[in-house]
């Protein structure tokens, strides 16, 4: 079954540029890795450097990074369908990458990609945004479940799921893969979403949805006139992003709890309804805990009141005993439900 799922959804997801649109060389005397993109002239830039990263399925990907010196944070990029290498790193069966294109490869990929940032540079799992664009974004989401102090995730013309992109299923299928619509409620930082309305590839409806779904949900930025490949094209589009990294550069992952967010954070959290933010939630955990003590309180008198009135304390077990008083943890468990569902409609 395993096998015939992986075949099935190669044929449905994965289209490798042939020929790749890049090639690999090594310096014959330091044996330096240089690449150069097919019909443009070969440039060495000292600020790039080029690498090949095992992954833990037996391939062998190529990776670059991008230095820059003032820079506080490290976007790790995953790019889409049709595509190869892009900023960061290439999927297995991709451009001068090793092996076939699978939806476990690409998650292998990834944590290659990302054990090097970490390794070979020295970074910080809260130093790192993930970038996911179109497939690209199954990979990043997956990795981004696992990293639960990684400063932020953005989502570029994402997918609910690799059969919804064809089909207008509503339930996730065994054979099916990248299920983002699962995984994003499992994701903890601030996601940024960003969808064009005009998308003749990933229909529009896949970028609201997902965002709907997000914990944490940064204002997504809905290009009008947009199309799945032309998005960066857009004026609004570098704006957005340079605005949300700006955001998520001031508060780190540690502070970006309710009751850790300074007045006029620059956090712009999304729950739905524009009257409820993060302090309005915490506001109402507050009233709601307020709340519950007081019940308690009324509760104690007024069984005390029964004693004196009736007499006897076991006459007032016996008129006690259909009333069910929620416990403290049933109340948490309602309030915590509302707050997770009422705020989206």
């Amino acid at each position: 079954m395993g096998t015939a799922t992986s075949s099935m959804a190669a044929k449905l997801a994965f289209y490798p540029p042939n020929p790749p649109t890049y090639n690999v060389s090594a310096d014959e005397v330091t044996g330096k890795l240089h690449l150069s993109i097919r019909g443009h002239r070969p440039r060495r830039a000292v600020d790039v450097e080029v690498m090949k990263l095992p992954t833990n399925k037996g391939n062998e990907i190529v990776a670059m990074f991008v230095k820059n010196p003032s820079a506080s944070l490290t976007l790790l990029y995953s790019h889409g369908n049709a595509a190869d290498l892009g900023l960061m790193y290439d999927y297995s069966g991709y451009g001068q990458s090793s092996g076939k294109p699978s939806e476990q490869d690409t998650y292998a990929d990834i944590q290659a990609a990302y054990k090097c940032l970490k390794d070979r540079y020295g970074m910080k799992e809260e130093d790192i945004i993930l970038y996911g664009q179109s497939l690209g974004s199954g990979p990043a989401l997956e990795l981004a479940t696992h990293l639960p102090q990684l400063r932020a995730l953005v989502l570029h013309s994402p997918i609910l799921s690799g059969l919804r992109v064809m089909y207008p299923v509503t339930t996730s299928c065994w054979f099916d893969i990248y299920k983002n619509i699962d995984k994003i409620p499992l994701v903890n930082c601030p996601v940024l979403v960003i969808h064009g309305t005009d998308d003749e590839i990933v229909d529009f409806s896949h970028g609201k949805q997902l965002w709907k779904l997000c914990k944490d949900k940064y204002e997504p930025l809905w290009v009008e006139k947009g199309k799945h490949c032309d998005l960066e094209t857009f004026p609004q589009y570098l704006t957005h992003l340079q605005k949300f990294v700006s955001a998520v550069e001031k508060i780190p992952p540690q502070l970006r709890d309710a009751n850790n967010l300074p007045d006029g954070s620059p956090i712009v959290i999304h729950r739905g309804d524009k009257r409820s933010g993060v302090k309005e939630r915490s506001r109402r955990r507050v009233s709601a805990d307020h709340w519950d003590g007081k019940r308690r309180q009324k509760d104690k008198s007024s069984e005390e009141q029964r004693r004196q009135s009736t007499g006897g304390r076991a006459s007032v077990e016996r008129r006690d005993s259909n009333v069910k008083i929620p416990s403290r943890k049933s109340v948490d468990s309602s309030r915590n439900s509302l707050d997770r569902f009422s705020d989206d409609e």
